[in-house]
Parts: C-alpha cells; sequence; structure tokens
C-alpha cells in the first residue's frame, strides 16, 4: 500500500503577491545559512532564510513587474533576476549589500526565463529570448558581449521561445541550447556555430517548460496540454521522443529533475505538485496543498542529502516547502 502524501514541512507567506520563481542556496559550508530567492509578480524578490522561516531581504528592482527568473551566479551573494520589465538584473548581496551592479535590456515581451551556464571562473553564458519574436540572444557575462543570435530557418513559424537550457558535456565541450518554442517543438542548437542541430515536436500547445539529464542525454518537456513528453538525443545529435506520460489535469507550469537524477516534480495549474521517478517516469506522490496555480518548483542544493528539500510557488501567495524522498 502506497504512503499517503506528507504535508508540507513548513510554509512561507509574506510575498503579497503570487509566486513566479524559486532558486536554492543551501549548499555553502556550515555555519552557512541556506537561503530560499523567490520572485514576485509586484517585482519583488524575497530572501527567505530557511534557519528562520523569514525574510531576510526584500530586493526591489524591477519596477513592480513580475519577477520570474531568479538564479545565482556561483555564490549566493550574486543574483541575478529578470521581470516583465524587460530587464535582467544582477545583484551584489555581499556583506549585507543590495546593490544593483548592472543590468541587460532585453526587449523581449514574453516570459521566458534566461539560461545561465559557467564556462570559466568568473564568466558565464547566458541565453534570453530576443527582442525579434523567434530568436534567442547568446550573451556573455559580465561583459555583456554578444556571442551569437540563433535564428531559426526562414519560413520555420516556431514562434516564440517559451523556455530555455543551456548546457555543455563537459568543461571542455562546445555549448548547445535547448529551447522550446511556441508551436510545441524543441530545438537543439549548437551555440558555437549559431545553428539548429536537430526539431523535435513534442506537444501540439506551446511549451512551457523543460528540463535535461545531461549524463542520460534525455530531457523532458510540458505544455498546456495532458501530456508530459520525454524525449532523448542520440549520438548523431538527433532528438527523438522516448515515451509520452499522460496526466489527469492538463496545464504543465514548471518542470525540474533533481540534480541526483533520481526524481522529477511538476508545477500543475491544477494546484497540484506531482513527483515522478527519472528512470522510468513513475508517478510517486501528488502534493496537494496550495489553492491556485502552481508556477515554480525548484529542488534545494543542500550537500547531505537527508537535508534536501522541494519548494513549489503558487498564484495564491505562498510558498510550500516539502522534505521528500530525501534519502539516496
Amino acid at each position: 500500500m502506497a504512503l499517503p502524501p506528507p504535508d508540507p514541512q513548513f510554509v512561507l507567506r509574506g510575498t503579497s503577491a503570487a509566486v513566479h520563481t524559486l532558486h536554492f542556496s543551501c549548499g555553502g559550508p556550515e555555519p552557512d545559512i541556506p537561503l530560499l530567492f523567490s520572485g514576485s509578480e509586484n517585482g519583488f524578490i524575497h530572501v527567505w532564510n530557511l534557519k528562520t522561516h523569514r525574510v531576510d531581504t526584500a530586493l526591489d528592482g524591477h519596477g513592480r513587474k513580475s519577477v520570474y527568473c531568479v538564479e545565482t551566479m556561483g555564490a549566493k551573494d550574486r543574483l541575478l533576476s529578470q521581470g516583465r520589465d524587460q530587464r535582467i538584473c544582477l545583484w551584489d548581496l555581499a556583506e549585507g549589500r543590495m546593490s544593483l551592479t548592472d543590468s541587460v535590456f532585453t526587449e523581449h515581451v514574453g516570459f521566458c526565463r534566461c539560461s545561465l551556464l559557467k564556462v570559466a571562473q568568473g564568466r558565464w553564458l547566458m541565453a534570453m529570448a530576443a527582442g525579434n519574436l523567434e530568436e534567442v540572444q547568446i550573451l556573455e557575462l559580465p561583459s555583456k558581449m554578444s556571442v551569437c543570435t540563433l535564428k531559426p530557418e526562414v519560413g520555420a513559424k516556431l514562434g516564440m521561445p517559451m523556455c530555455l537550457k543551456l548546457w555543455q558535456l563537459n568543461c571542455d565541450s562546445q555549448p548547445v541550447l535547448l529551447a522550446g518554442y511556441e508551436d510545441g517543438s524543441v530545438v537543439l542548437w549548437n551555440v558555437s556555430m549559431g545553428k539548429a542541430l536537430s526539431q523535435l515536436i513534442c506537444h501540439q500547445e506551446p511549451v512551457m517548460s523543460l528540463d535535461f539529464d545531461v549524463e542520460k542525454a534525455k530531457g523532458i518537456s510540458g505544455s498546456s496540454e495532458k501530456v508530459l513528453s520525454i524525449w532523448s538525443l542520440n549520438e548523431q545529435q538527433n532528438l527523438q521522443v522516448y515515451k509520452t506520460h499522460e496526466l489527469v489535469n492538463a496545464g504543465i507550469s514548471d518542470i525540474t529533475i533533481r540534480a541526483d537524477k533520481k526524481i522529477l516534480a511538476t508545477a500543475g495549474w491544477d494546484h497540484r505538485i506531482r513527483i515522478f521517478g527519472w528512470k522510468k517516469l513513475k508517478p510517486l506522490a501528488v502534493l496537494d496543498y496550495h489553492t491556485a496555480t502552481v508556477h515554480c518548483v525548484s529542488f534545494s542544493d543542500h550537500s547531505n542529502p537527508r537535508e534536501r528539500l522541494l519548494a513549489a510557488g503558487s498564484k495564491d501567495q505562498r510558498i510550500s516547502v516539502w522534505s521528500i524522498y530525501a534519502e539516496t
């Protein structure tokens, strides 16, 4: 008999707005305080102290426009945030500072989160949806120099990029980008050559979210439909459908595979968080706490597996934090 799903370990309240993005920073050496960053519809970024369950800092840099991406850059005192004000902001949070050090104007009107990839000490690549509807721009940070612009072939009609994932096999290999588009397809791009290597139609509707397991060369995507699509990348760099999984209710806002590649979580329009085993996509749990759409899910990066958490942010203005299957 299956165990009943757990209750949240704790719930964070106080954003006063729908929560659109979450990012943990917990892997630091003791006595480093584990943090959770959240971005809200009212333009605020909250830095939550996971020991006190309270907000340590609130950052306001997006003109009260919704924040839909937050990510640390190597350390918890360097933060990137992206908002509907068409800006990506870089923050210095060291030693209690809250300084906005730089920003990039994206010209993009959608809600496609940028993707970061560390390529050397202090050097990052950032993929972001560009001003021209179908294009993705790759910049180097902190220099903000343009690396390339990825443009679909004439007549491809992919629509807007909806979700992006930059990755590389190892530090010596070429960076590549997976992009999910409005027409339901996932495209693999070679960043150095600026050309598409493979395209796969995974969904009938826009791809809302995707994640990719570099080791297994296997990815997963969700859309507004009732289907999760699992696809793989073969030796010839061709994407192919691996399997599909039918959901009970339509609509996936976010998907994330845990770092140990054992489980994944989905954020549902039906207010629920679903946990699956990654190997066979076996449903493991349905976490039912929120009273509105779940916008985002994020696994913590605690160095001790037993401390690992899952956080979910919702339109109901709450962040639920769960301890699930923490044992490896």
